[in-house]
This record gives C-alpha cells, sequence and structure tokens, in this order.
C-alpha cells in the first residue's frame, strides 16, 4: 500500500467537505435510455471467475486474484497496517487490494490526474453521480452498463428498491452509463435544520413545517432573547440555501450543479439563479438578516476556528441551526458542558417546505464506482465485476463493511445488530469506552466503501433514535422533487459548458451573498440578472436545452 496522508482536519471540515461533493453530485444532469448488450471481448478474460455466481450469494475467485484500487485517506482515520477489514475480504472472497492511496484534501483533483495520465488503478470507488461525465466523455472509464448482467445483486437491488428509472439517468450521450451508485433503499437530505425544542416549546412556538413557521419562532425566540441571532448556517450558507431553495423551487447552495432548472411550464431548462423562486429564497433570508435573526458570520465563515456555530449552539447565542446527524452529537456534546445533560432537547427536523410545497431534494444514490478503461484487458475482468458486485452490493458485504465479522465484533438478532462490549465505534457514540475502535483499529465503518449501499435497517442500526425518528417526519411528510429531464453533453460540449458555467456561478455566488447581507440592494436585481445575460447566459442555456432536445429525439 502506498500511503499519502493529508494534514489533518477537523471532523466539521471533513463533513462539510463531503456534504459539498456529495450535494453538487447529485443534481448532475444525466441521461436515460436503454443499456448494451455486453462486450463480445469481455469472455475473453474470465480467469477466476465463478460460473455459478449469484444474487445474495458469496463471491471467491477460483484461484488467488489482486485487484489495484484507489483510496482515499481521510486524516482522521488513516489506513494502517491493523486494519483487518483488508484480511477478511481476502479471506472470503480471494481477492487481494492494491491500494494507491490519496489524500482527502486533494482527492478529486488527484484522481483527475490519475485518470487523465492513465496511471490510475482500475477500480476507482468514492464517484457520486456527475463525477464520471468527463472521464465518460473522454473514453477514459468503462461502460458498466455493457457489463451488468455480471452484476446480479446490483440488478435484484435497482429492482426491489425501485431504483431503475433513476439508474437510467445516470446514462450518458450514448445511452450508457459509466458507474454504478451505492443504491440506498431509503433516501432523506443529509443536511437540515437542528432546533432547541426545548426553547421553541418555551417561547411558544411550533416545530417549524414551513419557512414561514420557522421565521416566526425565531421572532418569538429574538423577543425572550434580544441578545441572540437565533438561526446560523455555519457552512458559509451553502448547506442552508441547498435544502431551502427546494422549498422556493429551485436550487442553491451546495445543489446548485450546473445552474439549470428544469421550468415545466416554459418545457426548458432555464438558470435557477435568475428564475422568481431564487429571488423570493434570498429576498426571505435578506428579511431575517434584516431583523436581526439569522446570523450573518455564519453565511461567511466555516464551522470551524473560534466564534463557531457549536459555540453558539453552546452559549445560548444559536437556537437553530444547519447541520446533519452527526451535528445532533456536536451541539449536544457542547451543551452537555454549558446547560446540563438533560436540560436541553435537540431535534432535527425535516426540512421546511415553503411556496413550491412541502418538497424536498429528489430521491438520490450514495457513491459507487468506476473501472478505467485498461481494467477491461485485465485477465481476471469478470472476476473483478463479481468481486466488486458482491463488494457493494451483497448484503453479507454490507453487513461486514459497517459492522465487522458477526459472532466477532457484532452480533445481528432478528434484524437487530448490537456491537460487542469489547469494541466501539466513536465516529457514532457507540460504547465509547471499549478500547478498539472498529473504524479507527480495524478499518471497519470506514468512509470509502462502508455505506455506499444500505437497506433501511443497516442505516438505522448504526444511527441515533433520534435519526430514525428524522427519516421517519421526512418520508410520511415531505415529497422529493422530480428529477429533471436528461441532458447529456458530449465531450466537446462539456468543455464549452465548463467555459460558461464557472464566471456564470461566480457571479451567483458573490451577489447572492451580498443581496441576502443587504451588501446590495433587491432593487437591483434586474441589473444582477443582466450581468448574467452579458457573460453569455443564453448561449450556456442553449447548449443545455439542445443536448436535452437531442437525447430526447434519440431515445423517445
Amino acid at each position: 500500500m502506498k500511503l499519502d496522508l493529508a494534514p489533518r482536519l477537523t471532523h466539521r471540515a471533513r463533513q462539510r467537505a463531503t456534504a459539498l461533493v456529495a450535494a453538487t453530485a447529485l443534481i448532475s444532469l444525466a441521461a436515460c435510455s436503454s443499456g448494451g448488450s455486453g462486450d463480445d471481448d469481455a469472455g475473453e478474460n474470465d480467469a477466476a471467475s465463478m460460473s455459478s455466481y449469484a444474487a445474495d450469494t458469496t463471491f471467491k475467485a477460483t484461484e488467488p486474484v489482486t485487484f489495484s484500487m484507489l483510496w482515499t485517506d481521510w486524516p482522521e482515520t488513516p489506513i494502517t497496517d491493523s486494519w483487518e477489514v483488508f484480511d477478511e475480504i481476502e479471506k472470503r472472497t480471494n481477492v487481494s487490494l492494491d491500494l494507491t492511496n490519496i489524500p482527502f484534501s486533494d482527492a478529486v483533483e488527484k484522481r483527475s490526474l490519475l485518470i487523465s495520465s492513465g496511471d490510475a488503478p482500475d477500480i476507482i470507488p468514492l464517484i457520486y453521480t456527475g463525477d464520471e461525465q468527463q472521464f465518460a466523455a473522454s473514453g477514459a472509464v468503462l461502460p458498466l452498463s455493457d457489463y451488468e448482467e455480471h452484476m446480479p445483486n446490483f440488478r435484484k437491488y435497482v429492482e426491489e428498491w425501485d431504483l431503475g428509472d433513476m439508474v437510467d439517468n445516470l446514462r450518458q450521450a450514448d445511452g450508457k452509463y459509466y458507474m454504478t451508485p451505492g443504491l440506498q433503499e431509503v433516501s432523506v437530505p443529509t443536511f437540515t435544520i437542528l432546533i432547541r425544542k426545548d426553547i421553541f416549546d418555551e417561547v411558544g412556538a411550533k416545530v417549524p413545517e414551513t419557512w414561514d413557521e420557522l421565521r416566526d419562532g425565531l421572532e418569538k425566540i429574538k423577543a425572550k432573547y434580544p441578545d441572540s441571532t437565533p438561526l446560523a448556517d455555519g457552512f458559509e450558507g451553502a448547506s442552508m440555501l441547498n435544502y431551502a431553495a427546494h422549498a422556493f423551487g429551485t436550487v442553491a447552495g451546495w445543489g446548485f450543479g450546473n445552474g439549470t432548472f428544469y421550468d415545466e411550464d416554459k418545457g426548458e431548462f432555464v438558470y435557477a439563479a435568475t428564475n422568481d423562486g431564487y429571488k423570493d429564497m434570498v429576498e426571505y433570508f435578506h428579511g431575517l438578516v434584516e431583523d436581526g435573526l439569522l446570523d450573518t458570520e455564519s453565511f461567511t465563515a466555516a464551522n470551524d476556528g473560534s466564534g463557531t456555530v457549536t459555540e453558539k449552539f453552546a452559549a445560548g447565542q444559536v437556537f437553530a441551526a444547519s447541520g446533519a446527524n452527526g451535528t445532533v452529537n456536536d451541539f449536544s456534546t457542547a451543551l452537555d458542558a454549558t446547560v446540563g445533560k438533560g436540560n436541553y432537547e435537540v431535534v432535527q427536523i425535516a426540512p421546511p417546505g415553503g411556496e413550491a410545497g412541502q418538497v424536498v431534494e429528489p430521491r438520490n444514490f450514495w457513491n459507487g464506482f468506476m473501472l478505467t478503461a485498461d481494467a477491461k484487458n485485465h485477465p481476471n475482468f469478470i472476476a473483478m465485476l463479481q468481486f466488486l458486485d458482491w463488494l457493494y452490493y451483497s448484503p453479507e458485504a454490507r453487513d461486514l463493511l459497517r459492522w465487522g465479522v458477526e459472532g466477532e465484533t457484532y452480533t445481528k438478532t432478528d434484524g437487530t445488530y448490537t456491537l460487542n462490549p469489547e469494541y466501539s465505534l466513536d465516529a457514532f457514540s457507540i460504547n465509547p469506552d471499549a478500547p478498539t475502535d472498529i473504524l479507527k483499529d480495524l478499518g471497519y465503518s470506514n468512509d470509502v466503501l462502508a455505506g455506499s449501499t444500505e437497506s433501511r435497517a443497516l442505516k438505522e442500526s448504526y444511527n441515533a433514535p433520534q435519526y430514525v425518528e428524522y427519516i421517519d417526519s421526512v418520508l410520511s411528510t415531505r415529497t422529493p422533487r422530480d428529477p429533471f429531464p436528461p441532458a447529456p453533453l458530449d465531450e466537446a460540449e462539456l468543455e464549452q459548458a465548463s467555459l460558461l458555467a464557472t464566471p456564470l456561478k461566480d457571479t451567483v455566488d458573490t451577489n447572492t451573498l451580498r443581496f441576502i447581507l443587504g451588501e446590495r440592494p433587491l432593487s437591483e436585481w434586474d441589473t444582477y440578472v443582466g450581468e448574467l445575460e452579458s457573460q453569455n447566459l443564453q448561449g450556456y442555456l442553449d447548449l443545455i436545452n439542445g443536448a436535452r432536445e437531442r437525447y430526447a429525439d434519440e431515445n423517445g
């Protein structure tokens, strides 16, 4: 193994960066069509493969094989010689992994350089939807849709969890998909608002179901605690604007993606940052700033270092903030020291609704993998496909990657997972005093492979009951927005679109913040739109809509 470790990042920085990658990728435009029928040469490279391999069975190569894989090292949990996860994988499958390690801090850039130079290992994990587009367009990675017949677990759970249409949306301009994603039986927004429910109760405010109800609660809190700025983000606004945007009928923040939004009435893509919903969203948050309800520092600075949202939450200066499941633990730990255990209640609520309805982001995938174009020439190529199908999609591997070895590190009774008392999983505050951490010491629950594909039961097994309640609340009260129509770009179009999209987004990011903070008056909205139009906005939209029309014509 080649280790290349990055400087240490804080937990918050890691969480923010991970969410940014996920949220940006999740709204990338893709395409839909039927897949290929398989490659004529694939059968020549079937050494060590299983002739009887099927879904829900253990893959075991008929002879020892080694596959090369790119591995991203998280600085908090660097890979070590004691990680038995790789030994256990080899024991079960007869496969050893030759890892090329890259640091988390610049993983996307280093991955791109390795693939572009032809030096990448065969297996490229930690790929979110959209990451593959540039490599697919250049032919640097394989069309995995040509080989799905060798992946029975993938096919089974796509069908069982009703994900077929979503997989079709991964297809590129040639009608093929070039990555297979992590499959999630249930999908809910990772980031949302966390509130001090005890304080909302104290001032007579209900748990907000809409952004207007949230404002009402914030006003009551401000009246009771005039020195507070009760709402904060902590992720430079990008988190809160991401999940708020859906309620206003637009996209923003981490979810801005390529900046387009499909207008059903017009039957075409428009630029999200110029539509009425985006303007309404900006006006809403500007109003919060004007009335002292929104912590402006949290829209301009990250939640690390001094003066963090966590510190403000603990000090009673902030009573509602952006966060994920892990943020609940961060806030609770901080409040234990200031308010005391049992004297507060932090609740993760479903993202509030708004003028577009009780709407949240579309149902989404989690990270999956690509294969480099050269992988097809590996003498054990079919065995590689079977191995990855087992590793990513089989229930056996899912349990192994999350919990370790049943009977040794955990037990499973009637679907309930229990970590044995001598083992901990500090990342989720499970058995924190146990001597051996199954992640840091053994490599289970690692960030590269664990959690990529999960049943609802497995997702709930390591999360706190409060998060299970959050899942229930989202699934029962919110509607995922429909995905946009596919508009896949070819290689030349991708390059042209990138050149146009970057300055447009820079203008959007700068002016969104200025409008919200009051540094630019909202009376200049039309002038701002004109500034975007002067950057060839129409040419950019013509590219996207041209791709949509072409794909619709070719694929029906």
